[in-house]
């Protein structure tokens, strides 16, 4: 599962809650299927709100207009439909679009309601505030179609079966960063923009501000000699230091080197990387990444942080961060 659903989701629901709350209905499309080449996969979600406003998307901007007016009608008729594109006629046989995308998408568009969905809406944000995966059963067709279910995750995936779209949520990563100076605030913004969990970890209580880090999960006042429980590292945990302090960093270093933690970015040049593992144990080495970030000749806090974040996703997902246009598999291949 694409670690942005969940964050997209979380957003979509709290929205729907607030929508309904005000007596509004709304329209909820989602990609059940897919074949061939797409720019989102399976779980992808689209809202449609009745003055026509949008959240999410279910493509690179191709389908979104289409699946808008689809959703305005289905808000006023109620009744939901299964929608098929095939966006690789670049010839005009489809839409007139020609937008050779070389790929068929199907999704799943209802209506919304207080009446009607208000318990499930309750339910999906409070599982989406929490730690825990689950799944999410839509009936597509027959008396129940568009009913929603929540379930538990343990062997589920995500995929279509017999007119049933089973979603499996997973939490996103957690994206630590110990050091909450001014140049962390485009890698925080950066790192929840993708889909991170952040989390800001700083001794100095005036740098933890939620105007400095308005999407952080949390702000935790701490020194790296302290208990460390409300950050709560673990194998699902990416950390960047750069507290700017060598003493600090090392210290920071070491506390997560006692974690499962598999990435400890560490910002700054080649001897002070050495410097801090020097005082490490070597079979601990290839879980710090200093200088954290790829090498994209980036100059300046916000190119730094778009350096940091794609080397996050890359080790997250076993990737070797190369250019796409060498890989000879699949994009989205496992």
């Amino acid at each position: 599962m694409c670690m942005k659903n969940w964050q997209e989701t979380e957003a979509i629901f709290r929205r729907l809650q607030q929508l309904t709350a005000d007596g509004a209905g709304a329209a909820l499309a989602m990609i059940v299927s897919i074949k061939g080449s797409t720019y989102r996969r399976p779980g992808a979600k689209l809202l449609i709100e009745p003055d026509g406003r949008m959240m999410g998307n279910v493509s690179g901007g191709c389908l979104e207009q289409d699946v808008r007016e689809t959703g305005l009608a289905i808000i006023k008729s109620g009744e939901a439909q299964c929608v098929h594109y095939d966006t690789s006629d670049i010839e005009d046989k489809v839409w007139g679009m020609g937008l050779g995308c070389n790929g068929e998408v199907d999704l799943f568009i209802q209506r919304i309601t207080e009446e009607d969905h208000a318990e499930f809406i309750e339910q999906m944000c409070n599982w989406l505030h929490g730690d825990e995966a689950f799944a999410v059963r839509t009936e597509l067709a027959g008396p129940n179609r568009g009913a929603l279910y929540i379930r538990e995750a343990e062997g589920t995936e995500t995929g279509l079966s017999d007119d049933v779209f089973i979603e499996r949520l997973d939490p996103p990563p957690t994206f630590l960063i110990c050091g909450a100076g001014d140049d962390a605030i485009p890698l925080a913004r950066l790192a929840h923009e993708v889909g991170f969990r952040v989390v800001m970890a700083d001794h100095r209580s005036a740098y933890l501000t939620a105007e400095r880090f308005p999407d952080t999960r949390a702000r935790v006042k701490v020194r790296p000699e302290d208990a460390l429980s409300k950050l709560s590292l673990n194998a699902r945990t990416l950390a960047v230091v750069k507290t700017h302090a060598l003493q600090h960093d090392a210290a920071w270093v070491q506390r997560l080197l006692e974690t499962d933690t598999p990435y400890i970015g560490v910002l700054g040049p080649r001897d002070r990387r050495d410097e801090i593992m020097n005082q490490v144990d070597p079979s601990q080495h290839p879980r710090i990444y200093g200088p954290v970030g790829l090498d994209v000749g980036g100059e300046g806090p916000e190119q730094v942080a778009a350096s940091i974040v794609a080397e996050a996703l890359a080790v997250w997902h076993g990737r070797q961060a190369g250019h796409l246009r060498d890989r000879k598999t699949a994009i989205h291949s496992e």
